[in-house]
C-alpha cells in the first residue's frame, strides 16, 4: 500500500497536508487544484484510506480497555482522575469513547474502535490478544516491553529513588515499605526500585517489605503486621499510594505512634484527600489526569499522522512535603 510520504513526492505538497486533505480537516484552507492533485496521486498510486479514518462527518471512536474494576476508582481517585483526562480529552476532540471494564480477554467492543485504550497492566493472555490487533494501541499505566506501542506512564523507579534519597538526606538509614500488587506473584515497580535501590544504599531490609492490595484495609493491615514485630518497625515508611496511606496512618494512631516523631511517612499520588487527612500527607504528586489525556493525543496523533515510530512519554512527578515528615 502507498505511503502519505510517496503521495505528497508524486503530488509536490507536505505530509501534513496530504493528510490533513485525505482526513477531510474542515481547518483545511488549501487550493481546489492541489486537493485534486492529492486526491488523483492517492487514486494512481493505490492507496487505501485505514478503517480509522472515516468519511467526513463521522466521529473517531476510541475504546478505552481498563484492566482493573471500576470499584477501584472508588478507593483510589488516582484511577478516576485517569479516566476524567481520558474522558474531557475525547470530549474535545470529538471522539466517542466505549469504556471497558476489569478487561482480560478479547470483548466484541473492540470491534467498533478506530483504535485502543489500554490503562493498567492486562494480564499475559489479553495481552498476547492485544498485540495480534492491527489497531492503534497506546498503553497508560502499564510499560510494555513491545516496542511497537505508544506508551505513557509515569517513571515509578524514579519516585522510588527519589523518596529514599530524600529519607536519608534527613537522616535515615532505616527505611520501610508498604505497597500493593496486582498479583501477589509479581512486585510492584515501586516494590521493586525500592528494594534495589534502598539495597544498594544499605538502608532496606527484606523484613520491613510489606505488600497487599492497593485499598485502604489493606494499608490498615500491613501496618498492624508491621506494628506487631515486638515495637522494631523502621522510622521512615515509603507508602506505594495515598489510599494504602491512609489505612497506615490509622494503624499508626491506634498504636500511638506519633507522625512523624516517630515514624516519617511519604506515599505517593496526591490524590485531594491527602491535603486533609490528619496529619496531612507528604506525598509525590502524580498527573494522573494529564496521563489520560496525553494518551488520547497519542491515539489520535497516530490515526491522523500515520506515525510508524512508537513514543513513550513520562509525565514527571513532584515531591510535597506536608505534616508527615519533619520540617525542613
Amino acid at each position: 500500500m502507498a505511503t502519505l510520504k510517496e503521495i505528497a513526492q508524486a503530488a509536490q505538497v507536505s505530509v501534513a497536508t496530504v493528510s490533513r486533505v485525505l482526513n477531510d480537516d474542515p481547518t483545511l484552507s488549501v487550493k481546489t487544484q492541489t486537493r485534486q492533485k492529492i486526491l488523483e496521486a492517492a487514486e494512481r498510486l493505490e492507496y487505501k484510506v485505514p478503517s480509522a479514518k472515516r468519511q467526513a462527518g463521522q466521529r473517531l471512536t476510541f475504546a478505552a480497555l481498563y484492566t482493573h474494576g471500576q470499584e477501584l476508582e472508588i478507593n483510589d481517585p488516582y484511577y478516576l482522575a485517569m479516566r476524567y483526562g481520558i474522558e474531557t480529552q475525547c470530549e474535545k476532540l470529538g471522539v466517542t469513547l466505549i469504556s471497558c471494564y476489569d478487561f482480560k480477554s478479547e470483548r466484541p467492543v473492540v470491534a467498533a474502535a478506530d483504535g485502543l485504550l489500554i490503562i493498567g497492566k492486562p494480564q499475559p493472555s489479553a495481552q498476547a490478544w492485544l498485540e495480534q490487533q492491527e489497531l492503534p494501541l497506546v498503553f497508560l499505566d502499564g510499560v510494555t516491553d513491545d516496542p511497537r506501542f505508544d506508551c505513557v506512564n509515569v517513571d515509578l523507579y524514579k519516585i522510588s529513588r527519589k523518596v529514599i534519597d530524600y529519607f536519608i538526606s534527613r537522616g535515615y538509614m532505616r527505611i520501610g515499605f508498604i505497597g500493593g500488587r496486582d498479583d501477589p506473584a509479581y512486585a510492584d515497580q515501586r516494590e521493586e526500585a525500592f528494594v534495589e535501590y534502598g539495597r544498594s544504599k544499605n538502608v532496606v531490609n527484606a523484613q520491613d517489605v510489606y505488600y497487599g492490595d492497593f485499598s485502604s484495609q489493606s494499608g490498615y493491615q500491613c501496618a498492624l503486621k508491621m506494628l506487631g514485630t515486638s515495637g522494631d518497625y523502621p522510622p521512615a515508611l515509603f507508602v506505594a499510594t495515598d489510599s494504602i496511606a491512609i489505612g497506615v496512618l490509622r494503624a499508626l494512631h491506634e498504636h500511638g505512634i506519633k507522625v512523624p516523631d516517630q515514624m516519617a511517612l511519604i506515599s505517593v499520588n496526591d490524590i485531594p484527600t491527602a491535603r486533609f487527612v490528619f496529619p496531612a500527607l507528604s506525598t509525590v504528586r502524580i498527573h494522573s489526569e494529564t496521563m489520560g489525556a496525553q494518551a488520547v493525543n497519542l491515539l489520535m496523533e497516530r490515526l491522523r499522522d500515520d506515525r510508524t515510530i512508537p513514543l513513550s512519554v513520562y509525565v514527571p512527578s513532584s515531591l510535597q512535603l506536608r505534616d508527615t515528615t519533619t520540617a525542613e
